[in-house]
C-alpha cells in the first residue's frame, strides 16, 4: 500500500537490540533508584530530607534527577505557596507500579550477589596468577 500524495506515512518503530534499554535509561541511571526507594519507603519528601536520606547525592544533581523523574511521570512535586516555600516530593503511581520490579530485584540480589563477589573473587585471582607468570 502506497500513501497518498502530499501524505506522510506514520513513523516505524524503532527496532532495538534490547527491547527494555529504555526503561533501564528510565529507571536505572545513577541516582533514580536510590529517590525511588526512599520515596516508596518514607512518603512525601522535602528536598533536604531527601537529600539526608539519600547521603551521598549532591544538591545540584538531586535537583536535575527530580526534575527528570518528574518530566518521566515518577515523581510528583507539590509547591506550597508559603512563607518561605515548602516543596515536597513524592512517588507518583507510575513510580509505584515498579515496585514489584524492585522486589524481583531485591530477591535476586540476596539470592546471588555472594555468588557474583565470589566469581569477581576468582576472576581476580586468576588475572592476578596471569600477570605473574602463574597458571593454576
Amino acid at each position: 500500500m502506497g500513501t497518498a500524495a502530499g501524505t506522510a506515512a506514520a513513523p516505524l518503530p524503532s527496532l532495538q537490540a534490547c527491547p527494555i534499554g529504555p526503561v533501564v535509561d528510565i529507571v536505572f541511571s545513577r541516582w533514580t533508584t536510590p529517590i525511588l526507594w526512599t520515596l516508596h519507603e518514607y512518603g512525601t519528601q522535602r528536598f533536604v530530607q531527601l537529600q539526608r536520606r539519600i547521603g551521598t547525592i549532591t544538591a545540584k544533581v538531586l535537583t536535575q534527577r527530580l526534575r527528570q523523574m518528574e518530566r518521566d511521570g515518577l515523581v510528583l512535586r507539590t509547591y506550597h505557596p508559603e512563607v518561605p516555600p515548602r516543596v515536597e516530593y513524592e512517588i507518583s503511581e507510575l513510580g509505584r507500579s515498579l515496585a514489584p520490579l524492585f522486589a524481583t530485584l531485591a530477591e535476586w540480589s540476596s539470592a546471588h550477589l555472594d555468588k557474583v563477589q565470589q566469581a569477581r573473587q576468582e576472576f581476580d585471582e586468576a588475572e592476578e596468577r596471569a600477570a605473574h607468570g602463574r597458571h593454576p
